[in-house]
């Protein structure tokens, strides 16, 4: 461990004095106007005329560097006044027909030329918000950190494209109720620009970036001489009201078949000062989110869903640092759930059961300082909820399986110079009662040298878990991290260093697999973003890892992985993946702390590859295949997708994939003292179609249909020794085998018939069957699963967006 302290300590020094040089970022000087600017893309607005211009985009794909081609350049333009800023930019195109313009609903790309604006008004070169408008004038923001970008941010601001004989317009108009900056007299943002042409795959950036340097908008350009700007009070109220119907066929008595709801709530959001917001949601619905994609699950571990509630999605990326929360533990998958067996009396028995806890309310309050330190606090409360039991008379009670909940963030995120940053985040999560209490903090940092090329990261983190009856005092449990190595350039590499012990538990708001490891990680990866005779950009990477359990110190896995892809010239992509991984330990797979099963050696290799997306038909596809040394076993997994847009309004979508195994081993049961384990051969499918209408870019439909089936089919069974092989075990008799099938429609209309106001209206069915007794034709399974019991919903949703500040204008005209 101290060898480990050690290097923790010299090589942040060892690497922070290496650097390479910089250009000098491009500058564009803010105007301010007293002219009125109308948003219809057309410039001919008096204010225009003074505004000082912006050109000479450089390329950043495929060919990083070059200049924009002669009749082909974008023009630049930004005003400014007391409200809002301003943007009008010109992209001119000798092929205007060239330019692609599907239409397709708020926030989604589609295949289509557009344009973009980053504001980075802290000037820290980490943070940013970027606001982008398509050719067809479909709308798209989002943020930007070193997490990456947060797509479901959303802010209510203006655009207007116009598209004529020699390329095509767009104006924006962004309200400083859109933006968080400081409260300084005279102001300096990081700004650039993105032009994207899709059908030659070209993306121009203002200010260069180098595909070569790690990070975007450390390579912006500045926005100056921006004066004695106010942030507006910015207040927003987002009422809703919905009614659901949902049908499923119970067929017994005292349980209705058909259920309705009428629900009423609202959001909120409150400017506390120029860089701190409110966000308040009020008794939710979230009925018309997509349905999860369920799979059946053979591992000892949670599956983890995506998180597809807006509230849960938008704005937190300060949130999701250090991997502590997985937002669908509030309501969704909460980690606790009462075992109520034990208070069952004489004949009862459970009718039904609640696993999704009634969120009340959640709350976040974010931003940002002028010094770069963000501030972070997020509270949400679900209420208790009961299954219900019945007796053999009839009488029926609730008991109570899950209790109210509290859960809590609050995080410390200072940004430091060279785009690096410390945290301090804590997650706390408190229940009424006897059940226990969870409380995870931590501190991380991300240190990079000048040039953003070298960079060292950690963190340290502790899980404490109080006040319950399974253990007599606190637990307590910590987890190490180290990371470093060189993250820009064509050749790249790392090394990672984690620790966690036995105890250390953050799945009470955060989502866990497993402790008790110790894990070694080496990457190398060469990337040539230089188009050559036949390609645009090239890549490779090895990856050589190495696990040990932490407490009584045991060899876990060793794994060699390495491949590569290439884009070729007409833009279709393939790659190609190995990986090798000698005979380990596995101590999870058994189900039972202090067993281990000795995993056999095993190999693989897959391919993958797309075609040109820009193309109005393309499609993709991979295969894999896989070999275990035990029992020879065998895998293989095949999967194709493929896209074609009827025309820019209208496009579908299919999926399908296969994943047969052979001769794999697996847990199956503990019976008495006996670990049973099988050989199984397993057939999975899943088949996606999808379908989109778009009439304009505020209204659109969307149609997805999924189908999933997985069986196991147990071959032969074995009891699990203390050495981690397997017995022969005849003894064990009982059904084990699984047939899981499910299958899901989701149906969606949207209308914004005003901006940050919606209509929506979601049609939903669900379908699921499992059992064991295996049905090995997929076709007949799809017949079984469509004709079994149906889950059907209907739900209609209006929201209506009002801010202060036109309820406050249209009052004073």
């Amino acid at each position: 461990m101290k060898r480990h302290l050690i290097l923790v300590l010299i090589i942040p020094l060892f690497l922070i004095k290496y650097a390479y040089s910089q250009t000098v970022p491009k500058n564009l000087k803010a105007v301010r106007t007293d002219k009125s600017i109308k948003v219809d893309g057309l410039f001919d607005d008096e204010g225009w005329k003074a505004a000082a211009i912006g050109t000479d985009f450089i390329e950043a794909k495929p060919v990083p560097g070059r200049k924009e081609r002669s009749g082909q350049s974008t023009e630049v333009r930004i005003l400014y006044d007391d409200a809002a800023i301003y943007i009008a930019a010109r992209m001119n195109d000798v092929y205007p027909d060239s330019i692609a313009k599907q239409v397709v609903p708020r926030d989604q790309g589609g295949n289509a030329d557009y344009f973009g604006i980053f504001f980075d008004t802290y000037l820290d070169k980490i943070n940013a918000t970027g606001f982008f408008v398509t050719a067809a004038g479909s709308q798209f923001d989002a943020k930007y950190s070193q997490n990456g970008e947060d797509e479901n941010w959303n802010a209510v601001w203006f655009s207007a494209v116009k598209i004529d004989k020699s390329g095509w317009s767009a104006e924006f108009k962004i309200p400083y109720s859109a933006l968080r900056f400081s409260s300084k007299d005279l102001q300096t943002w990081g700004i650039n620009f993105l032009r994207r042409r899709q059908k030659s795959n070209e993306e121009f950036f203002w200010n260069p970036v180098d595909p070569k340097v790690s990070g975007l908008m450390n390579q912006a350009g500045e926005l100056t001489n921006i004066s004695s700007i106010k942030a507006p009070l910015r207040l927003s109220l987002s009422p809703y009201l919905s009614n659901n119907i949902n049908n499923y066929p119970y067929n017994k008595p005292g349980i209705k078949n058909t259920t309705t709801a009428f629900n009423g709530g609202m959001d909120v959001k409150y400017g506390i000062n120029n860089a701190f917001t409110l966000d308040l949601t009020l008794v939710p619905d979230f009925g018309q989110v997509q349905s999860d994609y369920r799979i059946l699950n053979l591992s000892p571990f949670e599956v983890k869903f995506n998180e597809n509630r807006q509230f849960f999605t938008e704005g937190t990326e300060l949130f999701n640092k250090g991997d502590l929360f997985y937002s669908r533990r509030i309501g969704s998958f909460p980690a606790y759930i009462k075992n109520i067996n034990s208070q069952l009396s004489g004949t009862e028995k459970i009718v039904k059961g609640t696993s999704e806890s009634k969120l009340i309310n959640a709350t976040k309050i974010s931003g940002r300082t002028s010094t770069g330190l963000g501030i972070g606090v997020f509270n949400a409360v679900t209420n208790n909820m009961f299954s219900t039991v019945r007796d053999d008379a009839g009488l029926e009670r609730q008991i109570e399986n899950q209790p109210l909940t509290n859960y809590n963030i609050i995080v410390l995120d200072q940004s430091l110079k060279n785009n690096s940053s410390a945290t301090f985040l804590n997650t706390n999560v408190l229940r009424e009662g006897s059940a226990y209490d969870a409380n995870v903090s931590a501190f991380l940092f991300q240190l990079n040298n000048k040039g953003n090329k070298y960079f060292v990261s950690g963190g340290a983190k502790m899980s404490h878990l109080t006040n319950s009856s399974s253990f007599e005092k606190p637990e307590n449990g910590t987890n190490f991290n180290f990371k470093t190595g060189k993250k820009s350039g064509n050749f790249r590499f790392d090394y990672e260093f984690e620790m966690s012990d036995e105890k250390y538990n953050p799945g009470d708001l955060g989502f866990f697999r497993n402790n008790n490891f110790l894990d070694h990680e080496v990457e190398f990866g060469y990337s040539i973003y230089k188009p050559g005779k036949w390609y645009n950009e090239m890549e490779s990477y090895m990856e050589i890892s190495y696990e040990e359990r932490y407490k009584n110190r045991a060899y876990q896995s060793f794994g060699i992985y390495t491949g590569g892809g290439v884009v070729f010239k007409n833009f279709w992509r393939l790659n190609i993946n190995g990986r090798w991984e000698p005979e380990g330990n596995d101590f999870y797979e058994s189900r039972r702390d202090g067993s281990v099963f000795r995993q056999s050696s095993n190999y693989g290799i897959n391919a993958n590859f797309n075609t040109n997306r820009s193309k109005k038909y393309h499609l993709g596809g991979y295969v894999d295949f896989q070999k275990q040394s035990m029992f020879d076993a065998r895998g293989l997994a095949w999967g194709t997708w493929q896209t074609y847009r009827i025309n820019d309004k209208f496009s579908v979508r299919t999926e399908m994939s296969a994943q047969p195994r052979l001769n794999y081993a697996g847990w199956v049961d503990n019976d008495g003292g006996n670990i049973i384990f099988s050989r199984y051969d397993r057939q999975t499918v899943e088949a996606v179609f999808s379908t989109k209408y778009t009439f304009t870019p505020v209204m659109g439909i969307s149609l997805r249909a999924r189908h999933y089936w997985s069986e196991r089919e147990n071959r032969q069974f074995y009891s699990l020794n203390p050495d981690g092989s397997l017995s022969d075990y005849p003894l064990y008799s009982k059904n084990k085998n699984q047939n899981y099938n499910v299958f899901n429609v989701d149906m969606i209309y949207t209308w914004q018939f005003a901006p940050g106001s919606e209509l929506s209206v979601a049609y939903k069915d669900a379908g699921e069957n499992s059992g064991n007794i295996l049905q090995s034709s997929y076709v007949r399974n799809f017949s079984s699963t469509i004709n079994s019991p149906q889950n059907n919903s209907l739900s209609v949703k209006i929201l209506y967006y009002l801010d202060y500040l036109q309820f406050k204008k249209k009052k004073s005209q």
